[in-house]
């Protein structure tokens, strides 16, 4: 190594220009962001010194074409779930993708197959949102079953003339049993945060008993079908799989009491959303709050924007400032400590 000495400002001067000279001469590894993420990420990025940031610099989803502009040579791509990552786009990426990191828990948007045979790494965002979407998930919970944005709409319109005995009852947690599909991180902070309600008794189902996450809530393990037919309350909260894909059905409706409340924040293909539909016309359940859909956004015209009791919200789960700033900067991490060969923060292990 070469050691140079400054002992004038010109000689400051000269060091400086050869210093930038150096930095210029090394290529920066290309990353692509798909859409603009929180400050507190990209500052992340930029301070690492060692990437050629491209960003499609809008809240809007990026085109496809624009996606396989964006990711031809990238080194790293940052993504949201809404980002098909398929064989088209990692073909147009190229041998020089080395890590994707989404920002997000889920990951049925990405060809996994693929990706793996690729050797490509895969960071993503799980815990960071476990609180924000379990607290929205309770929020769902409660205005569906209490019927709030029918209220707040009579409110509205002039519908409320005076109190009235029967007028906008609901359901109450108190005494209930409720179901959760998938006692994962999330499934079981939901659970909780619905303990101090007077929730009698937990059920809970998934491919596998969670006994240290069971303990908890004291809640017991059965199959699907049971947990169907004994909730007062079933919420999902499982993630999408090829067994879980279309898992709440005409038939699981059927076994779900006239006075049961659905609610779904997991993922939309969860859901057979005509069967659905047709369970909360024909008085099969009481009412439903989905926080997912098939697709997104879902389009105004869908017969279940029609029904009053049905809550429908846009996937705002995690949607709080911290959670994603600091969804922005595990990103953000992931992506660094990947092109870096170093060991990810958090990394799915394919």
């Amino acid at each position: 190594m070469r050691i140079v000495r400054v002992t004038f400002l010109s000689d400051l001067l000269k060091f400086s220009f050869f210093c930038a000279k150096m930095i210029a001469s090394q290529k920066l590894m290309k990353v692509f962001v798909t859409r603009r993420i929180p400050q507190e990420g990209m500052k992340v990025l930029s301070q690492s010194g060692i990437f050629d940031v491209q960003l499609w610099d809008s809240n809007e989803p990026v085109p496809k074409v624009e996606l396989l502009r964006g990711v031809a040579g990238a080194h790293g791509l940052i993504c949201l779930l809404s980002d098909k990552i398929d064989k088209e786009v990692l073909d147009a990426a190229g041998t020089s993708l080395k890590v994707i990191s989404t920002f997000s828990v889920g990951f049925d948007h990405l060809a996994i197959d693929e990706i793996k045979q690729r050797g490509i790494r895969v960071g993503y965002t799980p815990e960071v949102l476990t609180d924000a979407t379990a607290e929205l998930t309770v929020a769902l919970l409660l205005a569906t079953a209490r019927r709030l944005p029918e209220a707040v709409e009579e409110v509205k319109n002039g519908g409320w003339s005076t109190w009235k005995p029967l007028w906008l009852c609901g359901y109450g947690l108190s005494g209930s049993t409720v179901g959760v599909v998938g006692l994962g991180r999330i499934g079981l902070s939901i659970a909780k945060r619905l303990k101090p309600f007077g929730v009698t008794r937990f059920l809970y189902t998934g491919r596998q008993p969670r006994p240290e996450n069971a303990a908890e809530i004291q809640g017991e393990y059965v199959p699907l079908d049971k947990l169907a037919e004994e909730s007062d309350f079933v919420v999902v909260s499982c993630a999408l799989t090829p067994e879980t894909q279309g898992m709440c059905n005409k038939d699981f409706f059927a076994k779900m009491k006239k006075t049961a409340v659905f609610v779904n924040s997991s993922r939309g293909a969860v859901v057979n959303q005509d069967d659905l539909y047709n369970a909360l016309t024909s008085g099969q359940i009481a009412a439903a709050g989905l926080d997912v859909t098939v697709p997104e956004p879902l389009p105004t015209s869908h017969p279940l924007l029609t029904l009053k009791n049905c809550v429908v919200l846009p996937h705002i789960g995690s949607a709080t400032y911290a959670t994603r700033g600091t969804m922005s900067v595990l990103v953000a991490n992931n992506l660094i400590a990947g092109l870096k060969g170093e060991s990810m923060p958090s990394e799915l292990k394919l």
